[in-house]
């Protein structure tokens, strides 16, 4: 078995200190917690801080030969008789925690358990093959680019990480078994969200980045080189410290019974939520936990106000979000302002023998209080640098002057830029790809998938057998194959399958005017609302976006196709807008990114939205290059819509022509909203 990086020898930034480590740290001690998700970029330690978890938990108790790593006392289906739990005195052996990796491709039966087929096959006996959730029980299941796991199986994990129990119904088996683990997922958000009724499962949640300061980015270097030359060596030199990490991890699990949980406590807590306005009361509960375990990681019996702090820092982020565009965080301003300087009552009350039955006293003191009035953080993790306080930023912190550029530079002066924020997103009507596809499973144009309704049967094809029709076919033909009675006679020819219908994800490009026409604050506004409202459209029908944007004498490709939506609305809010209208030159970039993304995903058609007034005035000839450029795209039969952004009283209608010329569905801005039709619209 390869040696694992150790934990302690990771390099914690200076931006997102060791947040990571002391989340895994909290969901070990306290598994009730909720397991945990960690977002960042690419190359920033995620896979490797949580293998190297493994490494460090203290080693389990289970019963010798049990196949569900059940602790004496507990029930298995291995157990000796159905139902029944293993005695207190069964034969045990002591192993390390089992780190359980589920691949991103894995299928349901490899998730939950299946029959043994080769059981079955050779002794006719029908047995379950436990799975991936059995072997995690009293372990770490990892899951490595959790987002991209499909929705059924992210609802089945995490059903089974707050149930600590998976129950399986299938195959003519009905198997229930303990499965308490901790669930760990790691994501990078440039490869898409995940949605927000699954984020608010996890317990808690790290945002993480690499370091930018050189000396620690040369620092991480360092170590790996090291490790990688020499892994034995390394990892010996970073004993002493694996192993206080595995004592202190012992010594909170043992001290967590015995924190005590107040009224104050619940209270702040409950105070702390409602002030960021959480929903539900799982934010209550996980938060209430956390602290309790960051009390116990610190060798306390009663929580404070740094562990309150702390627990709201990693539990409440991600549940504040209203919608997919809402970048998790916190105002730790607010935070600090509703937890006051006070500590709570670090005991529970003592009862008191001279307490009246209206609950009066005699006597009354006042709570005391341990640790730092000022709520910092000097009792929680050694080396954890203090929170930054970030000041205003002057360039962003004022507002925008409410004035309107003009429509184009003169010559020879340099274009005028301005950004200008968007209004809040509203529905829209379906826009689809004409025709019938055959690409992945999404919600928005129709195309042929693996499930939906049945719209007809194929001779030959990869989906399910359709019976009935498969009889219809072979039954003219059974006189011929000698058959008067008895069971029908197929051949290969006679197989049909049931072709069915549904709905595919498409690929979104947007290719946005930002030059100066478009700029006017009202109208820029308008379009960045539209086109924002677009993209939440986008990200609910599970599409792939991409933004190309153009203004003055070029046009650049300011998000190429991702999953992300939520890159796609940040680039979106930080557009500027002026200068000239390249509309050749953006179409035909526009044009570009789909004949390479033609090549890279051939299954996955295309949508150009083109949002712009029609206008063209770079160059020489721009309208006749732009119409050429049109006419290109039409000819490569990509399904287009153009949003006409061209308001007031004179109008060209440069946008219909345009449209007309690309053979794509011309939409006025004020239609893109679903509200604006009095019956549900198809552009096709």
């Amino acid at each position: 078995m390869p040696l694992q990086y150790p934990l302690s020898a990771v390099v914690p930034s200076r931006d997102t200190g060791d947040d990571m480590t002391l989340a895994l740290v909290l969901t070990t001690i306290s598994p009730e917690v909720g397991g945990v998700l960690v977002r960042g970029e690419k190359g920033t330690a995620k896979s490797t801080t949580v293998r190297a978890l493994a490494s460090v938990l203290p080693p389990i108790e289970v019963v010798a030969g049990d196949r569900f790593s059940s602790a004496p006392g507990e029930t298995s289906p291995d157990g000796p008789a159905p139902d029944q739990a293993w005695p207190l005195d069964a034969e045990t052996e002591t192993r390390p925690v089992r780190l359980v990796e589920l691949p991103v491709g894995a299928t349901e039966d490899r998730v939950l358990g299946s029959l043994h087929l080769s059981k079955v096959l050779a002794d006719g006996v029908a047995e379950y093959e436990p799975g991936l959730l059995a072997r995690a029980h009293r372990g770490i299941l990892y899951v490595d680019e959790v987002n991209l796991l499909h929705d059924h199986l992210v609802d089945l994990l995490l059903d089974a990480a707050a149930m600590g129990r998976s129950t399986v119904e299938r195959d003519g088996v009905s198997v229930a078994h303990a499965a308490r683990f901790v669930l760990v997922g790691t994501m990078n958000p440039e490869e898409g969200e995940l949605r927000p009724q699954l984020l608010d499962r996890f317990g808690l949640t790290v945002e993480i980045a690499a370091p930018r300061d050189p000396r620690l980015r040369a620092e991480v270097v360092r170590r790996r080189l090291a490790f990688d030359a020499e892994p034995e060596a390394f990892v010996a030199s970073y004993a002493d410290a694996e192993r206080a990490l595995t004592d202190r991890i012992a010594a909170a699990r043992t001290l967590l019974p015995e924190v005590a949980l107040t009224d104050a406590v619940l209270t702040k807590v409950a105070e702390v939520c409602a002030a960021f306005e959480v929903d539900g009361m799982r934010a209550d509960i996980v938060t209430t936990r956390t602290a309790i375990a960051h009390a116990a990681w610190n060798g306390r019996t009663h929580v404070t106000r740094a562990d309150i702090r702390q627990a709201a820092l990693l539990a409440l982020p991600h549940r504040r979000r209203r919608n997919p565009f809402d970048a998790p965080g916190l105002d730790e301003e607010l935070l600090d302002e509703v937890l006051g300087d006070e500590e709570p009552d670090p005991e529970p009350p003592a009862p008191d023998p001279e307490r009246h039955e209206d609950g009066s006293s005699e006597e009354s003191g006042s709570p005391t209080s341990e640790g730092p009035a000022d709520g910092s953080r000097a009792d929680s993790d050694p080396g954890r640098p203090e929170d930054p306080r970030s000041e205003p930023d002057p360039m962003t912190s004022g507002e925008p002057r409410d004035v309107e550029p003009p429509s184009e530079p003169r010559a020879g002066s340099p274009a005028p830029t301005s950004v200008i924020g968007v209004a809040d997103p509203y529905k829209v009507r379906r826009l689809e790809v004409t025709g019938t596809g055959a690409g992945e499973a999404g919600r928005r144009s129709r195309a042929l998938t693996t499930n939906g309704r049945r719209a007809g049967v194929d001779p030959t094809g990869t989906g399910g057998l359709h019976l009935v029709e498969t009889i219809r076919a072979a039954a003219p033909h059974q006189p011929s194959r000698g058959r008067s009675d008895g069971r029908l006679r197929f051949e290969t020819s006679d197989l049909r399958t049931a072709r069915r219908e549904g709905r595919e994800a498409n690929l979104v490009l947007f290719c946005v005017d930002a030059s100066g026409s478009m700029a006017a604050r009202k109208r820029m506004e308008q379009v960045k609302t539209a086109i924002l409202s677009l993209l939440l459209d986008a990200y609910q029908r599970r599409d792939k976006v991409g933004l190309v944007t153009f203004r003055a004498d070029s046009a650049d490709v300011a998000l190429p196709p991702t999953h992300s939506v939520d890159i796609a609305a940040s680039r979106l809010a930080e557009l500027p807008a002026g200068g000239r209208t390249p509309l050749a030159e953006g179409l035909l970039r526009a044009a570009e990114v789909l004949r390479v993304e033609r090549v890279r995903d051939p299954r996955r058609r295309p949508l150009l939205i083109v949002v712009t007034d029609g206008r063209a005035t770079h160059g020489p000839d721009a309208v006749g290059r732009s119409r050429q450029a049109a006419a290109w795209i039409a000819e490569q039969q990509t399904t287009t819509v153009v949003v006409d952004c061209e308001q007031g009283p004179m109008r060209l209608g440069l946008a219909g022509h345009l449209a007309a010329t690309m053979r794509a569905t011309h939409l006025p801005l004020a239609d893109v909203s679903a509200d604006a039709l009095t019956s549900v619209a198809r552009v096709a």
